[in-house]
This record gives structure tokens, C-alpha cells and sequence, in this order.
């Protein structure tokens, strides 16, 4: 951990202002940066249900939060002991609030501005991969999903997602017969909302899924479904897909 940055209070507010609307809500040494957030105490309250099924020892671990925002979780994790934490963001905005929390915490942690599509360019993997609140600001969900398990997936992902529609899972047949069409009427068949306008005021809220079409699309994209402790929240194994290099 590095040596905590010497602001007064009244300098962290100031700055909080500053660097304008956070979307997450974090505790700057008594300063919160979005106290009116509509979901709450956000994300500390959706944090709490599921942060039992995290590794509480990251020890000698690396972790990538892909969409990090203001880097909540990135702390989150850092407090676990990982070795390595890196946030990426396509927005500077939220980079610029995440660099500055990491100073007035003392939090070593890297921040670099880079989309999911691109995240080959890191270069690496990690052993933990953070995918939280980001699926459904993507016009190319899937394709997301595919780029994480081939470049930077290592062991364990976590993922998170909002959803909409049947919170059940889905028990479907390998392959159906082309004139079978009831099935795509039941609630559980693996379905994603189309957004064309706006969805809560977002503009970028373009795919939602329901429960059995996030955990399709992440067993096909080549990842297995370990545990499933809060109703958005998916943990992960990378499985090696056919044709994959050992």
C-alpha cells in the first residue's frame, strides 16, 4: 500500500466537486462522492451480498477490473491483498475519479484507459477478472465476453449484469426440430431486451438479458458456472474451448 496523499478535508471535497458526478459511492476519509445515489450506498450495498464468495486472501494474486469506474472494486480487492490491481475504463472521467481515490486512500493500484475490445492489448492474463456493470452498455455483448476468455482470463471471473425477465434458469434440449416454436415463448428461454432509445435516462443501456441468457452466453464464450450468490452475480472458471492452445 502506498503512503496515504496529505489532503485536509476540505481539499477532498473540493476536488470530489471537481472532478464532477460519480457514479460510485466511496468513502474518501469521510468524504462520500455520491451520497444521493439512487441505488443507495452504491455499490458498497450490492458488494456486502456477495462478497462472501470472494477469495478473502488474494495474496500473490493479479486482478482486472474491466470497466472500472471509479475503482471500487480495484480497492475492494487491494484490501485483499492482491499483488497486482489494474482498472480499465474507457471513460477518463471516471479514471480521473479513480486516480485521485487511489491517492487519498493509498491505494496502489494502476488505471489505464482502454476498452473491453481491446483488451488484448494488455498482453497478459490475470487470475481473478472483474466484468461488473458493463455487459449491457455494449452493442457487442457477446463478442465481449469471447475477447475476455481469449486474452485475459485466467481462473476466476466475476461477473455482474443487470437483468430484466424471467429470474429463472432455463433447462433446455441440446438442439429442437426447426418447426418446434413454443419454445422461444416460455419466460426462461435465454433471451436479451433490446434497447433502441433509452433505458433509465441511459442512452447507453443497449442489451439487457434475462437470467438464462447471461449464463448461456458466458458458457459459451467458454466459462463455467461455479456459484451464483447475489441475483446479478455470476462467478466463473475459464474453460479451455476446442482448438485453444494448452
Amino acid at each position: 500500500m502506498m503512503k496515504t496523499a496529505e489532503y485536509s478535508q476540505e481539499q477532498i471535497v473540493h476536488r470530489v466537486r471537481e472532478l464532477g458526478d460519480w457514479f460510485q459511492n466511496l468513502n474518501l476519509r469521510g468524504v462520500s462522492t455520491a451520497p444521493h445515489h439512487f441505488l443507495g450506498d452504491y455499490p458498497t450495498v450490492k458488494w456486502r451480498r456477495f462478497a462472501h464468495s470472494i477469495p478473502q486472501d488474494l495474496r500473490g494474486k493479479s486482478v482486472l477490473d474491466i470497466g472500472c469506474n471509479a475503482g471500487f472494486y480495484c480497492f475492494e480487492m487491494k484490501r485483499r491483498g492482491a499483488r497486482r490491481v489494474l482498472g480499465i475504463d474507457s471513460d477518463e472521467a471516471y479514471l480521473a475519479q479513480a486516480r485521485f481515490a487511489a491517492e487519498v486512500l493509498g491505494m496502489e493500484v494502476e488505471f489505464q484507459r482502454l476498452s473491453v475490445y481491446d483488451v488484448g492489448q494488455l498482453g497478459e492474463r490475470f487470475d481473478v477478472v472483474l466484468f461488473m456493470g458493463v455487459l449491457y452498455h455494449l452493442r457487442h455483448p457477446l463478442l465481449a465476453l469471447d475477447l475476455i476468455h481469449q486474452h485475459v482470463a485466467g481462473d476466476l471471473l466475476i461477473f455482474q449484469s443487470m437483468l430484466r425477465g424471467s429470474a429463472d434458469a432455463a433447462s433446455l434440449q441440446q438442439d429442437y426440430d426447426f418447426h418446434e416454436t413454443q419454445i422461444f415463448d416460455l419466460p426462461e428461454f435465454p433471451r436479451m431486451h433490446f434497447v433502441e432509445h433509452n433505458y433509465a435516462g441511459d442512452p447507453t443501456n443497449w442489451w439487457i438479458p434475462n437470467r438464462a441468457c447471461t449464463e448461456a452466453m458466458l458458457r459459451s464464450s467458454g466459462f463455467q458456472l461455479i456459484a451464483h450468490p447475489e441475483e446479478e452475480v455470476f462467478l466463473c472458471r475459464r474453460k479451455e474451448q476446442k482448438g485453444e492452445p494448452s
